[in-house]
């Protein structure tokens, strides 16, 4: 049931808008626990999730208003230095922030989340009043959902707030031994538990119902993207450019038609034609930098990820980040991230030691596993490396064996590369034992099959005691697939240009037969020479 009928559209732009800004304020949170002092960050973390209350509050999700007025608080107290930031306050900052995620998950589903628990609750009131808050149980981290790569026109949210219920909605206001400045505070924060006790019914237009037939708000792939002003202005210059020449070509061939054919009309043609090709060229570059977005969108939800699974297995791991400026194409950006969870999860779980291992084997008891992307010619590359345990071709070769997923005579035949590339098969796993993160032998095989359908490519580097390193190939682009085009009798063929190397023109004197079969030597190498038709 849709129980937000009637505005649906201010739903989904808040969520998109939200959306956005709590993945921000996630990104900020893991940044605060390296630099717990920093002022812009306290301050940009409470003005996000102030906003985030705003939207919230005119929506008449009161609960999720609830859980975001007692974090801005804590946040305004934590940037007035009235309280100090802690670990374990973390954690409970941390523990708020993943349910207000879940709150946002009901709003998708257009329904009205429920409370936050009440132990939360407890926390973050015992925090905003300055007690000890007891340490969080590490819970088992969340999966990111899929990237969406939507921005629609901003929506100042305590504006709109403001303009339909009539108040502002104000910022907690600082301690003051002033009298008078204590009466206006508090005469603030009523007006606004007035505010956001108001019911949407009150809001002209806005009626809160269920009504048969609503269709849900999905979280589904989106169909607009943000496009910065630049890249649209050199389209429509292009585009102006291509009208002039194409006026210029009915010009010249209406000339031809006159019987117009001397030298300097044929030159003329020739250029225009020229310049006709570089202009069409260069719009489709243009539009498809359109397409484009940075991969940092994805890469941002996955230092989180890291944290909350490194806590629950004992580990101390930090996610380094580089290359987040490298573009890709929008869908590919959303298809890329199931891949990247699996690839980042396996490396904390199966890929660094716990602490203790650590420091027996020499090494810092911090694990660093890093993810970076980088554009090298018409494809990216996007690596993730970690500093652990790597990984024994032996081992895999006899956990491949002992999971009867090929004999041991076939396994045998194998070298250490090939042993690597075991880890891809379904069904393989290192773990005896099954785990809310790993065991089941589930997510390797779907990082390659996901990869592949990019038409992409994975592959393993590991030294044991070492590290790992994971490297993915793709192409910038799905939308356009540059192919060499062959003929062959009456049928056509077209073979994606990344799968060729070279085009060689080759003579009936070239060929030579070794074994009955046809051969020919490029640079001192003999190459099979297969005929089409074959």
């Amino acid at each position: 049931m849709n129980e937000f009928a009637g505005m649906e559209e201010l739903l989904s732009d808040f969520l998109l808008e939200a959306g956005e800004m709590l993945s921000d304020v996630d990104s900020k949170l893991m940044e605060l626990e390296k630099r717990p002092d920093d002022s812009n960050l306290l301050n940009e973390i409470f003005r996000g999730f102030h906003t985030i209350k705003g939207g919230a509050g005119f929506l008449n999700a009161t609960e999720l208003v609830t859980l975001c007025h007692l974090t801005e608080n804590l946040f305004d107290k934590l940037r007035n230095r009235k309280l100090t930031l802690s670990a374990e306050l973390m954690d409970v900052i941390f523990a708020a922030t993943a349910d207000v995620r879940r709150m946002f998950d009901a709003l998708h589903q257009s329904r009205q989340p429920h409370a936050a628990p009440a132990q939360m609750l407890e926390d973050l009131k015992a925090a905003l009043s300055g007690k000890i808050v007891a340490k969080v149980e590490a819970k088992a981290p969340v999966t990111p959902s899929p990237v969406s790569c939507v921005q629609t026109i901003g929506v100042d949210w305590d504006a709109l707030y403001r303009a339909v219920v009539g108040t502002d909605i104000v910022e907690a206001v600082g301690v003051t031994r002033e009298p008078e400045k204590i009466a206006e505070a508090v005469a603030e924060e009523e007006s606004t538990k007035k505010a956001f006790g108001r019911r949407t019914e009150d809001v002209p237009g806005a009626t809160i119902g269920r009504r048969d037939g609503d269709v849900p708000i999905q979280e589904a792939r989106e169909s607009t993207i943000r496009v910065e002003t630049g890249r649209l202005d050199q389209v429509l210059n292009l585009s102006g450019e291509i009208g002039l020449t194409k006026n210029r070509l009915t010009h010249l061939r209406s000339n031809l038609l006159q019987g117009c054919n001397d030298a300097d009309t044929l030159r003329e043609l020739d250029q225009s034609v020229t310049q006709l090709d570089m202009l069409v060229v260069n719009l489709q570059n243009a539009v498809m930098k359109t397409r484009m977005q940075p991969i940092g969108r994805l890469f941002k939800k996955y230092p989180r990820l890291a944290r909350d699974l490194a806590r629950s297995l004992g580990k101390d791991v930090e996610l380094v980040l580089s290359g987040e400026e490298t573009e890709m194409d929008k869908t590919m950006i959303e298809d890329l991230n199931d891949p990247l969870v699996h690839l980042v999860r396996n490396a904390v779980d199966h890929g660094v030691e716990t602490v203790e291992q650590r420091k027996a084997a020499g090494k810092p008891e911090k694990s660093i596993v890093e993810l970076s992307a980088r554009q090298e010619g018409d494809h990216i590359v996007i690596t993730i490396v970690d500093d652990g345990r790597g990984m024994r071709p032996e081992v895999i070769r006899n956990k491949a064996i002992e999971k009867g997923l090929l004999t041991a005579e076939m396994a045998n035949t194998l070298d250490e590369k090939q042993c690597l590339e075991l880890v891809f098969l379904p069904g393989f796993s290192t773990k005896d034992e099954i785990s809310s993160v790993s065991g089941r032998g589930v997510g390797m095989d779907v990082v390659k099959t996901n990869i592949q359908k990019l038409n992409g490519t994975i592959s393993i580097h590991s030294e044991p005691g070492k590290g790992s390193v994971f490297e993915i190939f793709l192409p910038l682009t799905l939308a356009i697939l540059p192919v060499l085009m062959l003929r062959l009798g009456s049928q056509s063929f077209a073979v994606p240009l990344s799968m060729v190397r070279e085009i060689l023109s080759v003579s009936q004197g070239q060929l030579h037969q070794v074994s009955g079969k046809a051969t020919m030597v490029v640079r001192g190498e003999v190459l099979p020479v297969l005929p089409l038709a074959q």
